[in-house]
């Protein structure tokens, strides 16, 4: 009787992880143990940093719109506080496209806020 080898199934395994290795640097992307480490590694990474990406983006929004609102005589505190009172409904994001692309849109938002 043939002794049972490791076939189809751990090549398929292994190579599904060299293949999520490509890339890296020397035996990283060659050898199976150390890709296995590396890219293990990687997946904590980029699920640590999905979360990470939408806290900064929202710190990039809050600086967008902050920037814009003391250009047009008011604070980010100031700004989201009447528009809140002034029932705006428009999130950060939004409000930082606004900032960016249509400054004279956002000083219309700024004003109606005022009001």
């Amino acid at each position: 009787m043939p002794r049972a080898k490791r076939g189809f199934k751990a090549r398929r395994r292994r190579n599904r992880i060299l293949k999520a290795a490509k890339g890296f640097h020397s035996a990283r992307s060659r050898l199976f143990a150390y890709a296995k480490e590396v890219v293990m590694k990687s997946w904590v990474y980029a699920y640590a940093h999905r979360r990470l990406r939408k806290r900064d983006f929202r710190r990039l929004w809050i600086a967008r719109i902050n920037a814009a609102a003391r250009q047009n005589g008011t604070s980010y505190s100031r700004l989201m506080h009447s528009l809140k009172v002034s029932k705006v409904d428009l999130d950060r994001k939004i409000l930082a496209d606004l900032a960016v692309a249509d400054p004279a849109g956002f000083g219309a938002v700024v004003a109606g806020a005022k009001a």
